[in-house]
């Protein structure tokens, strides 16, 4: 009797296992034979489910923010009365996931680095991300700016990128709690805290 294959189910597991070896490779540095030999399929399986690497990449970004972004996901912070308290809620939740988000943030330099700025900018999957992500920040802490929740996730990254460099000098916890405070003074001087 013939095996019975959910293609989405098989798709979804290679596209987890393709983020461990972006991660460890590089994108642009990985090629699909590489990729087929991770994975531990031949190349035509690779093919046959993602028609270039690039394919495998976009698919990878879609479907972790969609998965990153799901209610489910995300710490529940119904009971933090303030601003200061929902971020110190994320941030605890995000330390424990700090090697996850480097890796992803990673991957996704690493892609962008070697296309000029127009394509990024224009790229629907890269901009529909981004947008889940905004509004995810945005939605979890009760932010009603999108330039404030944008402001929030450039920090978060650049925070993690700075760690990513030098390391755990001061912990995500402590430097939430310091910009959940500096949050909480500019929504008070706006006249919204």
């Amino acid at each position: 009797m013939p095996k019975i294959v959910d293609h989405q189910t098989y798709r979804q597991e290679l596209l987890g296992k393709c983020f461990d070896l972006f991660a460890q490779h590089g994108y642009s540095a990985i090629t699909m034979r590489q990729i087929a030999q991770g994975l531990g399929v031949s190349t035509g399986t690779l093919y046959h489910y993602f028609p270039s690497k690039e394919n495998i990449f976009e698919q990878l970004i879609e479907y972790l923010s969609i998965q990153d972004t799901s209610a489910e996901q995300l710490p529940n912070l119904d009971d933090c009365p303030t601003l200061s308290a929902k971020i110190d809620a994320v941030m605890e939740f995000l330390a424990e996931k700090e090697d996850y988000i480097s890796k992803n943030i990673l991957i996704v330099m690493d892609y962008i680095q070697k296309q000029d700025r127009q394509t990024v900018l224009e790229h629907p999957i890269l901009q529909a991300a981004a947008e889940r992500y905004e509004k995810a920040v945005a939605r979890c802490l009760g932010i009603d700016d999108p330039a404030l929740a944008i402001f929030v996730i450039s920090w978060f990254d650049g925070l993690v990128m700075r760690r990513m460099l030098t390391g755990e000098k001061v912990s995500l916890v402590e430097q939430g709690k310091l910009f959940g405070q500096m949050l909480e003074a500019y929504m008070a001087v706006m006249g919204n805290g």
